[in-house]
């Protein structure tokens, strides 16, 4: 190779890597992060969730009023953290979910694990406390995560979280369809639940009833220290989308709520609001 194309090659070099700092410092500017977690389980097709996560606060929280922090019937705020319960409230083992209606991978952890999640806590065996965060209208725009959020909130009050949080999950639209920012979208898959529909949940919907506490949130999610959506911790500990060295799969969910249940008798208290 003659000196002049041993120069051009290094100048090439060089300039492809000035370039690709550029790059790494326009996405830090952007300040998102993509994680992706490759949480590959058997047949099931829990494989390559994907997160995004802002390094700041929202670029958008979905709606400019700043009402006072109402929290939806039977919630809890341990720690500072808002929390949707479900299951049994003496139940032995507790699992914490900070999920995005429109993350996808939220919802195709969900969409996999909801059977598993349903039976345990039937069982009196697990009871959930359910998070909500607006990560996704922070990074991308729009307003579906809040309004989502806010309608999910609004289900409970009338006693059908549970019904409502896992119909939106299963018609949760592309990423990047804010479809869930119209309150009109949110009350007709509301006619998907029996008996959510009524004048009194149209009206918590579209007056945002609950916006500020999903806020309250969203914060507390912010200020957690997680990675990213869905972050799911059973009784304390990560599982998602690995535990140790097992990957998160609905068996071994019922195992590992097994192994930390036993000796422990299962929860025999009325079922959650939700």
């Amino acid at each position: 190779m003659s000196e002049k194309n041993r120069g051009d090659g290094n100048r090439s070099a060089r300039e492809r890597l000035q370039q690709q700092r550029e790059r790494d410092r326009a996405r830090e500017k952007q300040r998102r992060v993509l994680i992706v977690s490759a949480a590959v389980v058997g047949v099931l097709g829990l494989a390559a969730v994907v997160g995004v996560i802002a390094a700041g606060g929202d670029k958008n929280s979905g709606s400019d009023k700043a009402g006072p922090v109402v929290a939806p019937t039977a919630a809890t705020d341990e720690d500072g953290k808002p929390a949707i319960p479900t299951g049994r409230a003496d139940a032995p083992s507790t699992l914490a979910v900070w999920e995005d209606f429109r993350c996808p991978a939220c919802a195709q952890f969900e969409n996999v694990m909801r059977d598993a999640v349903h039976e345990l806590e039937a069982s009196g065996a697990l009871k959930v406390d359910y998070h909500l965060a607006t990560l996704i209208d922070g990074n991308m725009g729009g307003s579906g995560s809040l309004r989502a959020a806010n309608a999910a909130a609004c289900a409970q009050d009338a006693g059908k979280f549970t019904a409502y949080h896992d119909t939106l999950y299963i018609n949760q639209p592309p990423e990047t369809d804010d479809a869930y920012g119209k309150n009109a979208k949110l009350i007709e898959l509301a006619a998907k639940v029996p008996g959510l529909d009524t004048p009194t949940f149209r009206s918590c919907v579209n007056d945002g009833t609950h916006d500020s506490w999903v806020k309250k949130s969203h914060e507390a999610f912010q200020n957690g220290g997680f990675r990213g959506t869905p972050s799911v911790l059973l009784n304390g500990e990560s599982i998602f989308p690995t535990k140790g060295n097992e990957q998160i799969s609905p068996a071994n969910l019922k195992k590992w709520v097994a192994e930390a249940n036993k000796g422990k008798k299962p929860g025999t208290a009325s079922p959650s609001a939700g």
